[in-house]
């Protein structure tokens, strides 16, 4: 974890740079299939959903994330499933596998308070249910962000705007200790 966290009164926010961060891009989901079989997995996640799968590379699980028609999100605590991927596709012309690692950071948003939270940032329309991912505006941002568990939502933001937003949720957190 990152240095950086922010609490508050049944919310707590860490940022969660170890995780590891693809984007695997493709014109045709089946495309990707037999990548994606390779890890673990059975194809791209359906539309606005999060799916978990485990392999022997990485226990933990693999976290693929739809994110658009042509895009999902392979989130992981190793970098190996990323290489094994990238690995798979190298010769592909219809798919790629887009390391973000560095780029894009992971917030971890727990406890009962987090949707209020979310509420104040943006709006309902990006608000995960369980299993659910969404892309959306939050403090005038696009962050992708999917509901893990009933209490924890991540959400995924270009590293360069990450300050700006743990900067907007500070001071929106603020009024919880009142």
């Amino acid at each position: 974890m990152d240095n950086r966290s922010l609490g508050a009164p049944g919310v707590r926010i860490d940022v969660d740079t170890r995780l590891q961060i693809g984007a695997l891009r493709y014109c045709d989901p089946a495309a990707v299939r037999t990548a994606l079989q390779r890890v673990g997995g059975d194809g791209v996640p359906p539309v606005r959903r999060a799916v978990v799968i485990s392999s022997a590379a990485d226990p933990q699980g693999i976290l693929l994330l739809w994110r658009s028609p042509t895009e999902t999100l392979v989130v992981s605590d190793s970098s190996t499933p990323l290489r094994t991927l990238a690995a798979e596709l190298a010769t592909a012309s219809e798919a790629c596998l887009v390391d973000q690692s560095g780029g894009c950071w992971a917030l971890r948003m727990r406890g009962p308070r987090s949707v209020d939270l979310l509420v104040r940032l943006g709006a309902t329309s990006s608000i995960p249910r369980l299993g659910e991912s969404l892309q959306g505006r939050l403090a005038d941002l696009s962050v992708h962000s999917v509901r893990v568990r009933d209490d924890e939502v991540l959400l995924f933001v270009d590293r360069l705007y990450a300050d700006h937003l743990l900067g907007w949720i500070g001071e929106t957190i603020a009024d919880f200790h009142d």
